[in-house]
């Protein structure tokens, strides 16, 4: 069984991102909004923080309280849209209950929407162009796997979980290169088999070692994008790594694989952005 490493692939590419930043004649910046003080998403805006500082990009952080309405969060958007200091917004998800997602991501200018999750991006997504910026897990997966030569042409790939932030993008991804692809989710009849069917199986659903040694088999390679903390503080994804690393040929670890992809995806989003404006 081999680990494919993110942390390795994050360090090796990190030094070629502070070069293409240096090589603009702006610090970009990221505007990134946070509404309420979920654990989780705290933890994740740290780590983008911390990334920012360590490549050379300035960051905004807009902490907002759970109870602030619909037209606020929008309203604060459309401020950093034209703001020409800004060159990149994310709004953490999940967002708290009664605020719209969609309609909150879909204020976002296009050419700020480092997720990839407005409109004009998931159609350029869909079409295969090539100029898409596309959600950063479903771009650090796609770089994880050409780092380690795995090749999804023709390769059967099954992606657990639907979800418009990580699922949906991670399987068009899949389809652009030339996989063919199965999206399976909690309606899904039969799990075990359709995950036992894929060359290589792709789970987001956010559930902890939901996946175990029944749902994999022999020489498959299993990327875990699931992330959770667990009572005695420590991390696991939505694999069973234990049960299934005898199985597997290659599997992500957690932490240390598709997180380590992400952060480091969302920032090139983020530089090809930059480049966008400056050309």
């Amino acid at each position: 069984m081999q680990i494919l490493d993110g942390k390795l692939i994050r360090e090796k590419n990190t030094p070629l991102l502070i070069e293409k930043i240096k090589s603009l004649s702006f610090v970009p910046c990221l505007a990134i909004i946070q509404v309420g003080n979920r654990p989780d998403s705290t933890s994740y805006i740290k780590a983008k923080k911390s990334f920012a500082k360590k490549i050379g990009i300035n960051e905004i952080h807009i902490q907002l309280d759970e109870s602030v309405s619909q037209d606020e969060v929008i309203n604060i958007i459309k401020k950093y849209n034209e703001d020409n200091s800004v060159q990149g917004i994310i709004v953490q998800l999940p967002l708290p209950i009664g605020l719209s997602s969609e309609i909150i991501i879909n204020s976002i200018d296009s050419r700020k929407d480092v997720d990839g999750l407005t409109p004009l991006n998931i159609k350029r997504l869909v079409d295969g162009n090539e100029n898409a910026i596309i959600s950063a897990t479903a771009r650090g997966i796609n770089q994880l796997l050409k780092f380690y030569n795995i090749d999804l042409f023709a390769k059967k790939v099954t992606v657990v979980g639907r979800s418009t932030l990580v699922g949906k993008p991670i399987a068009l991804m899949c389809l652009n290169e030339n996989a063919t692809v199965t999206v399976c989710h909690s309606k899904t009849n039969n799990l075990e088999e359709e995950t036992k069917k894929a060359d290589v199986l792709i789970v987001a659903i956010g559930k902890p070692n939901f996946i175990g040694k029944n749902h994999v088999k022999s020489g498959q390679i299993v990327i875990d994008v699931g992330i959770s903390r667990q009572t005695d503080n420590t991390l696991t994804g939505d694999v069973n790594f234990e049960e299934v690393k005898d199985i597997v040929e290659m599997i992500t670890p957690v932490p240390g694989g598709v997180g380590q992809m992400t952060v480091l995806a969302l920032f090139e989003n983020l530089v090809d952005l930059c480049y966008s404006i400056r050309n």
